[in-house]
């Protein structure tokens, strides 16, 4: 790449005098690259010493510059260790010079000005650790260290942090490391000695590089960003950092760890103990606490440095100042450690991909990202500039006039229009920025509410333990106002109320979740509705609070996935967890979101009963396809693969017919196939009946265990053959010949309902098949109605319905339709799920009329939509009485009603005429 074809602005001699001795000093005669050497060095002392000093080097460096600076490194890696304090600080220089003139010129983007400084520290550290490394070694003061262990420094690594761990040192920049070592490399006698001559070498190497000589200085070092500097030695055991993050790391060191980047010695070592951090660093939950935390990280530092209050051009601090480079990326790294724990895409390095990766993810408004990083670019350039002038670690623009007046020239710009410029882009930035860490935090707000509440519901909350810290007290009190208000123009605000009480009694903390309301005000309205409505879903809420992180996730309110892409979901979700209690751990913070959405969806309007109970049932089918193979494979890491051709899952009951309800249970049974297979292979074999039965035991297990997440389903097994009598997973054999030789009517009645959900995908296939087929099998057609009207009289012994709200017990109501649609089933060979198709069917045969189909469908719908809208209430038989105003509007809005009095009248005669409907059918021989 030519130099001089690719320049597109020049700088202008800041003194014409010493402009004028440099077009005779110069030795490059090229009439397009002459004026740029000419106004940088008439512009900057520093860049002028250096064009003197390397122009023999420069004149061909200009022709390709990449390839310059890729020979460089060549040759510095092969460069005698007695040379290397010479060769490295000729590098710098030219670096330094290269770089600096491909910025001015506009040769390289800021991109590749950045990244090729940060490329040369790289190299240098990388260099220097070797070299001292490779001492210690020769010395024999390293145990067990041999010439082959140079390459990785012994097992340290050094981290770089900072902007050259995002690749964005600036021109004058010091390196921030943190140096560490892997003490698994050495026997526990020896770990003292070890870390005594890495400790060495850690120093020299950073003397080799920041030392100052005749010749300049390499780059300084800074390796106070380690835990605890005061009293830790400058190399530190990786098990020793680890254990300070756990126990001890602020904010500001997660803040500073996603720029960590491994860069010098044992990279392999440095990524593995980043991802060890990645807890620490990224929170499982959305973590709005932090934009308080780095609030009043910046608010301190302006304190300490004295640049609070009006900008003066003058002086300004374009790093730490108001409207600074510093508070963009703030901004940057907040959300991202608001959101990356979540989302590993917006864990980015570098400032302007990140900004971008956070708008894509709908973190950031485009129009914010874009005039951020512009502003961006254009503080980096200016800060850049400020440090070409002397070589100088300054951020500061200069106090005088002259000094301003010399920054133009090296950018080629009229000083006046740079200072209106430079103004508007402070005072945007500030202005960006200030608004999403302080919007109106000062004080609360007194706002009317213009209802009086009960004050001694409110006095009791400062008991509570949501409101134990003087933090979660000063941030609710913030929000408090705008709640209560909010609250007041519920239907009935006592109520409402009272549903708050109960989720602020359930919370066990409160500054994360009251973090989150006051960064989205949106949720705040969520909240009031659910408390309004759902008393239940409130108390779920205190409970597992972090579900509210999936209403901000961007597919909240989107349409409804299918089983495969919930699965895929939480496939890579677990994917990414390679401990196996984490996996199960992640796989009920996605459930519960999950279930959540599709209560909300429900709880307002977008969404109705049939579908919640389709979604519902989808979600769980997807939990089990999706946890399967974490539980085979933690399982078959002891015990071997599946011996065979493996196991399958089948859903019964509601699950099976896809009818879930938001309290649901799941009813399952294991079918297994040995193939002839005897005992699994692995470190502790099995027998493959008693492999099958613990596998299962470990699914159980994996779903219904009480973890710090909660747990996923409550399970019920009792539907496999011989019920509880029987082994918990069931051979396929022994399956399809009880199904054929020995199951009761009840039993074929349950099949018509069973649904393959998870495990092998060609038993799947075949179990179905043996479904179908048998269901198609003619039928005993007296036995079945004999045994269907035995079946309906000890079902009503054994319960009675909870009054008339009682959606599911008694007769014409669900259990008791359901019951008669797998009658029909059997008895018309047709093996669909569905209630409806099932009855269709019967009405085809004849076995029931027009009208006796209607009475039924009429029902069963009705009955269908009051018992999930019940559920989401809560999980006890409707009382209109405890439910509220919000509730009550629910679940006539749900069932169509006008009134409750009018909902009972057709619940009672809906239920009365589907019960004659089955009464007669079951009276009537089957003519089908």
């Amino acid at each position: 790449m030519s130099f001089a074809n690719n320049m597109s602005r020049l700088p202008r001699p800041f003194d014409q005098e010493i402009a004028d001795d440099l077009s005779d000093q110069l030795t490059i005669v090229d009439g397009e690259i002459k004026p740029l050497l000419i106004g940088v060095g008439a512009s900057s002392p520093y860049l002028r010493g250096l064009l003197l000093k390397e122009q023999t080097w420069l004149e061909p460096a200009l022709d390709d510059p990449d390839q310059a600076v890729t020979d460089l490194y060549a040759e510095l890696k092969e460069v005698a260790p007695d040379a290397l304090s010479h060769a490295l600080r000729q590098g710098k220089r030219r670096i330094a010079l290269i770089t600096a003139l491909a910025d001015i010129a506009g040769v390289w983007t800021l991109e590749k000005v950045t990244s090729t400084l940060t490329d040369f520290a790289d190299l240098s550290c990388q260099i220097a650790l070797e070299a001292m490394v490779a001492k210690e070694i020769a010395r024999g003061k390293l145990p067990g260290a041999t010439e082959d262990d140079i390459a990785e420094a012994g097992g340290m690594v050094a981290l770089a942090m900072g902007k050259m761990g995002a690749h964005e040192l600036n021109y004058s920049s010091d390196i921030d490391l943190i140096c560490l070592f892997d003490e698994t490399r050495y026997d526990r006698d020896d770990f003292h000695d070890a870390r005594a001559s890495l400790v060495r070498a850690t120093r020299r190497a950073m003397a080799l590089l920041s030392d100052i000589t005749g010749e300049g200085y390499v780059f300084r070092t800074d390796l106070r960003l380690r835990p605890d500097p005061a009293v830790t030695p400058v190399c530190l055991a990786m098990e020793a950092a680890e254990r300070y993050y756990e126990s001890l790391g602020r904010t500001w060191e997660r803040a500073a760890y996603i720029k960590a980047r491994p860069a010098a010695g044992h990279k392999e070592a440095g990524a593995k103990f980043l991802k060890t951090l990645r807890p620490f660093v990224w929170r499982k939950h959305l973590d709005f606490a932090t934009i308080h935390e780095a609030h009043d990280m910046r608010l301190r530092i302006r304190e300490h440095k004295g640049l609070g209050g009006k900008v003066e051009l003058a002086g300004h601090n374009m790093k730490l100042g108001r409207g600074g480079i510093r508070e963009i990326e703030f901004f940057t790294q907040t959300r991202q450690l608001i959101a990356g724990g979540r989302d590993p895409e917006l864990r980015g390095r570098e400032t302007v991909s990140s900004l971008k990766k956070l708008a894509d993810k709908g973190w950031v408004k485009p129009e914010v990202a874009d005039q951020l990083s512009e502003h961006y670019r254009a503080h980096r350039e200016v800060e850049h500039r400020i440090q070409m002038i002397n070589d100088a670690q300054t951020h500061d623009l200069p106090k005088t006039e002259e000094g301003l007046e010399r920054i133009a020239c090296l950018m080629g710009r009229n000083l006046a229009e740079l200072k209106a410029e430079w103004r508007d882009r402070i005072e945007e930035v500030h202005r960006l920025t200030e608004d999403f860490f302080a919007p109106d935090m000062m004080a609360p707000k007194e706002v009317e509410q213009g209802y009086s509440f009960d004050e001694e519901v409110i006095a009791r909350w400062n008991t509570y333990p949501a409101l134990r810290s003087s933090r979660a007290v000063e941030i609710f009190n913030r929000l408090r106002p705008e709640l209560l208000r909010r609250l007041s123009e519920a239907a009935k605000p006592d109520e409402a109320l009272i549903a708050l009480d109960g989720f602020l009694a359930g919370l066990p903390a409160g500054v994360q979740v009251f973090s989150l309301f006051e960064a989205n005000p949106q949720l705040v309205d969520l909240l009031v509705d659910i408390f309004g409505t759902s008393p239940a879903l409130a108390r779920y809420l205190s409970r597992n609070a972090s579900v509210l992180d999936g209403v901000l996730g961007g597919s909240f309110f989107s349409d409804w996935p299918s089983v495969d892409e919930l699965t895929a979901d939480l496939t890579k979700l677990l994917s990414a967890e390679s401990d196996y209690e984490r996996r199960l751990d992640a796989s009920r913070r996605w459930m519960k979101e999950t279930h959540f959405r599709i209560g909300v969806h429900h709880l307002r309007g977008l969404i109705n009963g049939i579908q919640a109970g389709q979604q519902y049932s989808d979600l769980a089918e997807a939990v089990l396809s999706g946890l399967w193979p974490s539980v085979l494979e933690q399982f078959s890491a002891k015990h071997g693969p599946m011996p065979g051709r493996g196991a399958m899952v089948l859903g019964m009951g509601s699950l099976g017919a896809q009818r879930l309800n938001a309290s649901s249970d799941l009813d399952l049974i294991v079918i297994y196939d040995a193939d002839g297979v005897d005992f699994s292979d692995g470190r502790r074999p099995l027998a493959s009946r008693a492999y099958y039965a613990r596998l299962t035991q470990a699914l159980v297990t994996a779903v219904t265990a009480q973890m710090s997440e909660g747990r996923l389903y409550e399970v019920d097994m009792r539907l496999r053959p011989s019920g509880t009598q029987g082994p918990v997973a069931t051979s396929i054999v022994s399956f399809t010949d009880y199904q054929r030789n020995q199951a009761w009517t009840w039993e074929h009645l349950a099949l018509t309902r069973a649904r393959p959900v998870a495990g092998t995908e060609e038993l799947m296939q075949e179990i179905e098949v043996f479904r179908q087929e048998l269901i198609a099998q003619p039928s005993d057609e007296s036995k079945i109605r004999t045994d269907v009207l035995e079946m309906r009289e000890r079902i009503a012994a054994a319960k009675s319905p909870e009054g008339v709200w009682d959606a599911k017990i008694g007769t014409g109501r669900l259990q008791d339709i359901e019951l008669t649609s797998q009658a029909a089933a059997l008895l018309t060979g047709n093996a669909s799920r569905d209630v409806a198709e099932s009855l269709r069917h019967g009405l085809a045969s004849k076995w029931c009329s027009e009208q006796e189909y209607d009475d039924l469908s009429e029902s069963y719908n009705l009955h269908r939509t009051l018992q999930v809208a019940t559920r989401l209430l809560g999980e006890k038989a409707l009382d209109p009485e405890a439910i509220g105003a919000g509730g009550v509007a629910f679940i006539l809005r749900e069932t169509g009603a006008e009134s409750f009095a009018s909902l009972q009248d057709q619940l009672t005669e809906s239920a009365t005429r589907a019960s004659k409907a089955i009464d007669h059918m079951l009276a009537r021989p089957f003519s089908g």
